[in-house]
């Protein structure tokens, strides 16, 4: 934090960060800014408010609470209360598909005036301008955006909400490195701003900050809970398909299970609808060839090249090379080249064949590339004109599906025995905020569900979900994570050197970690040796890696510091 905290400061001098001294730069207000109490908020959602609301200056809150408890209705009087007391709020959101929907909810609340700003890089380079100087000028009361947006230079900032604060969204991970979720927490510590963390699964370095002392944690953040859905409706049960049960001609003929098949024909008859969530897109992830067995490799990166039907293409998803699908084999010449494994776009596709009639979407990073084409999809899916939505990661968290009563993951288990060591943190978080877009509306509740087709049924991630318990899960990896010296109990960073080649790149990290041997805190930190990365060439570069650990954040601090130049 050092390092942003200097630069927040320069910020502030050069006039781009929290002006609150001239009165060109007070804010103006919407004329309904009061708080508007419309919606009536629950036992729960009060006490949280009435703590939020109740305090002065910087205090950092973690708002837990279930999907469809109603935290965006927390945020918004949260929010209400700012703007009576004449400060600004700032909204972040993980992605630029839940900005609009949130921008809605916010100018419902506090009207449509020109009041909230909106931030992502979405906008054109003009459009984020003109934002920004309506922004430096105090013609805004609210800014909402993605994780660029904690740089926004509202004056008087009383409010930084960070919604889905677990997210790896927030994370920026080239040019200038940073977490806005991490740097909100600062910048609301620089402004005496309260800054609300909220989320329905913690990341684990923020439950263990919000739980106390006494239970282990670090008891910086004060947690609010919001246990029960908004109208008392359930949560939707989890059932588990042990795909080792099934018959491996059935397994071959549908890529989902008889039983999820037939509950899908039920919500059909029904007129509800049902989401299928697959986070791989694109037709298959590889072709292949059964007489030489050549693969569809990228000429330029250590990965396969995707098949996309729709435009008979074969297209990596790191590096963006692309050509058209071979006639043949282009090593024997065998004519029949076949997809091998599952994306978004082949799913589509036999969904329609197996469900005649139904109304089949997809939503997916190829769908959804023209401007409008996201916000024109969710409408019709919120209109009611799509039964089955398909999708990936983009679907399953924050949207606000009313008709959908059931969630379907298809293929989760490859997280489960990744390396990295929070995959599982991540997949629970996925999962359990996916099954969150079932049973939003009180009257269906009871019959949401949430599917989850595994070969793995007994691990214990798949007993967590099914219990909807978050807490048992955090704390199985808090105990995990102790005992291996993983965050939040040390602290890491990460060298990355690209060249043209993997000795070089090693070899390069080799020369500094044996320069570092000298500095005062070398003695409290280890480096590892170099090594590549998972996916180790990108556009013909090649990438390796050197991982560095310390029991004490300062220390490590104080070594980068000496170590960089």
């Amino acid at each position: 934090f050092d390092n942003l905290t200097a630069k927040l400061r320069a910020l502030q001098k050069e006039g781009l960060v929290g002006i609150e001294t001239e009165e060109f730069y007070r804010p103006v207000l919407p004329e309904d800014a009061p708080v508007d109490r419309a919606v009536r908020l629950n036992d729960e959602q009060n006490i949280a408010v009435a703590a939020i609301v109740g305090g002065e200056g910087f205090r950092p809150y973690l708002l837990w609470g279930v999907t469809g408890s109603g935290k965006t209705e927390v945020y918004l009087n949260a929010i209400g209360d700012v703007l009576a007391r004449g400060r600004t709020a700032l909204v972040l959101v993980p992605e630029i598909s839940l900005t609009h929907q949130v921008v809605d909810r916010v100018r419902a609340r506090f009207g449509d005036g020109e009041g909230v700003a909106i931030l992502h890089s979405g906008l054109s380079d003009g459009e984020r301008w003109d934002e920004w100087r309506r922004i430096a000028r105090g013609e805004v009361a609210i800014v909402v955006g993605a994780r660029s947006a904690v740089f926004a230079p509202l004056p008087r900032l009383g409010l930084i909400v960070v919604d889905e604060e677990h997210d790896p969204s927030y994370k920026q991970q080239e040019g200038a490195r940073y977490s806005a979720r991490d740097l909100a927490v600062l910048r609301g510590r620089l402004e005496g701003a309260a800054v609300l963390l909220g989320s329905a699964t913690p990341s684990i370095e923020t439950w263990h900050n919000a739980l106390p002392v006494a239970d282990g944690g670090t008891g910086r953040y004060r947690r609010l809970r919001l246990a029960a859905r908004v109208g008392g409706g359930a949560l939707p049960a989890v059932r588990l398909v042990d795909l080792n049960a099934l018959p491996r001609e059935t397994l071959r003929a549908s890529p989902l299970a008889p039983a999820l098949l037939a509950a899908l024909r039920e919500r059909l008859e029904r007129g509800e609808q049902s989401l299928i969530f697959l986070n791989r897109r694109g037709y298959a992830p590889v072709l292949h060839c059964g007489e030489c067995a050549w693969k569809s490799a990228c000429a330029h990166c250590s990965a396969w090249r995707v098949f996309h039907k729709r435009d008979r293409t074969l297209r990596c998803h790191h590096c963006g090379f692309g050509e058209r699908v071979p006639r043949a084999c282009p090593d024997c010449g065998n004519p029949d080249i076949q997809p091998v494994g599952r994306g978004t776009e082949r799913l589509e596709e036999q969904l329609g064949t197996l469900l005649p009639g139904a109304r089949v979407g997809r939503i997916d990073a190829d769908t959804t590339r023209r401007a409008g084409a996201l916000e024109a999809e969710l409408a019709r899916v919120h209109a009611g004109e799509v039964d089955v939505l398909v999708g990936t990661q983009m679907i399953a968290k924050g949207h606000d599906f009313r008709r959908i009563t059931l969630v379907a993951a298809v293929d989760p288990d490859g997280a489960l025995f990744s390396s990295d060591f929070r995959a599982a943190e991540r997949l629970f978080a996925l999962l359990l905020q996916a099954a969150g877009r079932a049973g939003r509306d009180a009257q269906q509740a009871a019959r949401a569900e949430m599917w989850v087709q595994t070969w793995h049924p007994q691990h214990p991630l798949y007993a967590a979900l099914r219990a909807h318990d978050f807490e048992a899960f955090a704390a199985s990896q808090l105990a995990e994570r102790r005992a291996a010296g993983l965050p939040p109990y040390a602290h890491l960073a990460l060298l990355r050197a690209d060249a043209r080649s993997q000795a070089v790149a090693q070899g390069w990290m080799q020369a500094v970690a044996e320069a570092a041997a000298g500095l005062d805190d070398a003695a409290q930190v280890l480096i590892y040796p170099p090594v590549p990365l998972a996916v180790q060439r990108v556009a013909d570069v090649e990438r390796a890696q050197m991982l560095i650990e310390s029991a004490s954040r300062p220390a490590l601090q104080r070594f980068l510091a000496a170590w960089t130049p």
